[in-house]
């Protein structure tokens, strides 16, 4: 018996909610990167995210710096700033 045939014969004996877990399961592993690694940045990314999404304080400081932004009134570093980063 392959693979398949033994993970459907174990699910269609499952109550559907159980098996709707499956097949959740099922298609993250589809969804999730290939490789540990790509997983792990990937996690780290999502986990910096929701961290500033939850963070009011930044959120705040995001807002108004979209703002000055937009109105062309936002913080402009001088040349000699701008080289201190090389």
């Amino acid at each position: 018996m392959d693979i398949a045939t033994t993970v459907y014969e174990h699910v269609k004996l499952l109550p559907p909610a159980k098996a709707y877990q499956v097949l959740n399961f099922v298609q993250w592993l589809e969804c999730r990167p290939s490789t540990p690694t790509d997983m792990i940045t990937l996690s780290l990314r999502l986990q910096e995210t929701l961290y500033v999404l939850q963070n009011q304080s930044l959120m705040t400081q995001i807002a108004c710096s979209i703002k000055t932004y937009q109105q062309g009134t936002g913080y402009q570093p001088t040349q000699e700033q701008l080289d201190e980063g090389d």
